[in-house]
């Protein structure tokens, strides 16, 4: 249940999806000239600052805009969002390009991984039990705001080198019932995590366990990402297991 009135979900998710749009902070204006909400630009600065006193918004500095928190970004997904119908030609290529691949279980993840990363403009990484990792996808941080910071790009590089570390994080968020989880680096500790996000997917292959995700900055798009990650789930959960 959200503790919000209306008028502040409207205006959080106003902010929310301009800011993953644009991958900047959001200012009271912005909101004001570009979302009709009819409301004047006061009350709308007076909500900004009530939804980041709830912890929905964080300041990033003085004088600058508010960007989501951890908190709003869950909110957006599992309540808020629309998500993004695939095409048939987009199924169908994802199933085709990894289905060749079926009889070799690395041979699998590792096209998976790739597909994932090449529709997504981010990282796309596979985990197994057994410890092996799959990435793909690392040149495209070069074309995303967030990791033109050398420290959160350097963070995010040890963390995918820690392979226990990432399993760690994998299981402890891999709670409740849906397909796809979420994790944001606001959770995790670290300052220089603050603007990443991991959302993956678990299912059994070939008699192993397998996580396979994407991780990116906190703006990717979600509601295209998310049924992506759906679609991949099921595919994988009904293949026909091949040689490990």
């Amino acid at each position: 249940m959200i503790d919000l009135t209306s008028r502040q979900i409207q205006i959080l998710r106003a902010v929310i999806e301009e800011y993953l749009e644009t991958a900047e902070a959001v200012g009271s204006e912005t909101i004001d000239r570009k979302y009709n909400l009819g409301v004047s630009p006061a009350t709308i600065r007076n909500e900004m600052v009530y939804l980041s006193e709830q912890g929905y918004l964080k300041q990033l500095h003085t004088s600058a805009g508010r960007v989501p928190t951890p908190l709003a970004l869950k909110l957006y997904v599992k309540e808020l969002m629309n998500k993004k119908n695939l095409s048939v030609a987009d199924e169908v290529s994802v199933k085709e390009n990894i289905w060749e691949n079926r009889d070799n279980l690395e041979h699998l993840l590792r096209h998976a991984a790739k597909e994932l990363a090449d529709r997504t403009k981010s990282i796309g990484i596979a985990l197994t039990d057994d410890h092996q990792t799959y990435a793909s996808g690392y040149a495209y941080l070069l074309n995303i705001p967030e990791f033109m910071n050398i420290d959160v790009t350097r963070t995010l590089f040890s963390l995918l080198e820690e392979t226990q570390q990432l399993e760690h994080i994998f299981h402890k968020e891999s709670t409740g019932e849906e397909i796809v989880h979420m994790v944001f680096g606001g959770d995790l500790g670290n300052q220089y995590l603050d603007p990443v996000s991991i959302l993956f997917t678990n299912f059994t292959c070939a008699n192993t366990r397998c996580s396979l995700g994407v991780i990116g900055s906190n703006s990717v798009d979600y509601s295209y990402i998310i049924p992506m990650l759906e679609h991949v789930h099921n595919m994988m959960a009904t293949l026909v297991p091949g040689k490990k």
